[in-house]
């Protein structure tokens, strides 16, 4: 699998993550993931969208030869439609970009947080003293952001705090910047969750390595 954060991206982040659980007394998890799932009908959207426009096209170009042999016509039609939309089915495979045209913005969204919950209880990130744990995960496929706190960081990240550390995210990932995405995400952290030093004096209880995998 290729690396999607540099080395140098990935030191700094740890090194993030480390003091940022200093402070606070949370235990942070950060994971970036290729894609939450195969999509498996963006293909065929694709290709419908081409076939259409296809036969769009054959129709006026139809219309402005009068008297073109009709037997050609239909197979001219048939050859375009079909030619058009596979080529656009195989440019939605290779390029995600493209790809991305034809996902939903609430499936994207509904396929990233299930990850994210299934990794949350795949790496334990509940097993922390005092329910500590927080998982922040960026899918770059879907542009998408989950932030998942345990219970016992309930209080004090409220739903529009998480929404606000998102929000800053996501306009980062939008531009292609996983690791000024990450940076930004431990940086709202950071803000909401900072408490004394009296109340932070736990050892780490949760690996700082970055979490990165392919995906579904």
């Amino acid at each position: 699998m290729k690396k999607i954060l540099a080395d140098q991206e990935r030191i700094q982040l740890d090194q993030r993550v480390a003091e940022v659980e200093k402070r606070t007394g949370a235990q942070i998890v950060l994971a970036v993931i290729e894609r939450s799932d195969t999509y498996a009908e963006l293909p065929w959207k694709a290709f419908a969208l081409g076939a259409a426009v296809a036969g769009l096209g054959t129709v006026l170009f139809d219309l402005l030869l009068v008297g073109w042999n009709s037997r050609f016509a239909v197979l001219f039609a048939v050859v375009s439609m079909l030619a058009t939309g596979a080529a656009c089915a195989l440019l939605s495979i290779a390029l995600p970009k493209f790809a991305r045209i034809f996902l939903a913005a609430h499936r994207a969204e509904v396929e990233v947080r299930q990850y994210a919950e299934s990794l949350f209880l795949s790496r334990e990130v509940f097993a922390t003293h005092g329910r500590t744990g927080l998982l922040l995960l960026v899918s770059t496929f879907e542009r998408q952001v989950v932030l998942l706190p345990d219970i016992g960081l309930a209080k004090r990240l409220s739903r529009e705090v998480m929404q606000d550390i998102i929000s800053r995210m996501t306009a980062a990932l939008a531009r292609g910047q996983v690791g000024l995405a990450l940076e930004k995400g431990i940086q709202g952290l950071e803000k909401h969750l900072a408490v004394s030093a009296a109340g932070t004096g736990r050892e780490n209880e949760l690996p700082n390595a970055i979490i990165e995998e392919k995906g579904v």
